[in-house]
């Protein structure tokens, strides 16, 4: 139950942006906060306080609200939990009718997902698979830039998993399709919840095999191979990407890891 005068961490999302205070979330009890807060859903604890997500009312200034990258700073399980909300305000205003019957969906009152109101499914946030992967080449990493970068960013390759396919699989998979290379040693490093709008990052190196650099262009705008002391701008620290930059930097080194 939602308690007026608890400090809690707010998630008030609009349109898959958070509202901020002072490039944070909000840590205030219920009575201070600048909306209503009667449909708060608990959605974890952070510090032993609770985080509560919240549905923006229609009509509230937009200039308050930001995209989650803002948080990138944040220690990572406030981050995810601030993913979470956005992931659930995604799947309330996307799963709103039954993919069973067609009838009308409501937010369950036990569980996070959508209940229909006609035939009783449960309906799920749905969330995608990804794979993200760094390439090494010796003393080389294999870095790409695309459209969608308007700073001039590169990052490291990463896809969508396809029905039937290993996560293995799809690492190969990509890196072939985008940049025209072979990859051999695919291992596992770790995942990140990235909620735009619902995706799971699961990030992976691999060592270069074969093939020359062939960037597919209707995806990527450049790939190249950069060293340490080429290194362009890249991923921003908080990402799993830069955390896949920076492990195989700490790699180069000793090839042979």
């Amino acid at each position: 139950m939602l308690k007026k005068r608890e400090l809690a961490y707010w998630c008030v999302v609009q349109d898959r942006k958070l509202y901020l205070t002072q490039g944070a979330l909000p840590l205030l009890d219920a009575k201070e906060l600048a909306f209503g807060a009667d449909m708060a859903v608990k959605i974890g604890e952070y510090d032993n306080r609770p985080v509560y997500w919240l549905e923006a009312p229609e009509g509230a200034d937009s200039s308050g609200f930001y995209t989650q990258r803002e948080l990138l700073g944040l220690p990572p399980a406030l981050f995810d939990l601030a993913g979470r909300a956005t992931q659930l305000s995604h799947m309330f205003h996307t799963q709103g009718f039954c993919s069973a019957c067609g009838g009308t969906c409501v937010l369950g009152t036990k569980e996070l997902a959508m209940v229909c109101q006609q035939c009783g499914s449960q309906h799920y946030p749905r969330v995608s698979p990804c794979v993200i992967v760094a390439v090494r080449r010796e003393h080389e990493l294999l870095l790409a830039q695309h459209p969608r970068h308007k700073t001039g960013m590169y990052t490291v390759i990463a896809g969508f998993v396809e029905a039937g396919e290993t996560l293995e699989q799809c690492v190969a998979r990509e890196v072939l399709e985008e940049t025209g290379i072979t990859v051999a040693n695919i291992r596992y490093v770790g995942s990140q919840p990235w909620a735009f709008p619902s995706n799971v990052m699961m990030g992976f190196l691999a060592d270069y095999q074969s093939g020359q650099l062939k960037p597919d262009y209707t995806e990527l705008s450049d790939a190249v191979w950069a060293t340490k002391e080429n290194m362009p701008e890249v991923a921003p620290a908080g990402t799993i990407a830069r955390h896949l930059i920076e492990l195989s930097l700490e790699l180069m080194n000793n090839p042979k890891v």
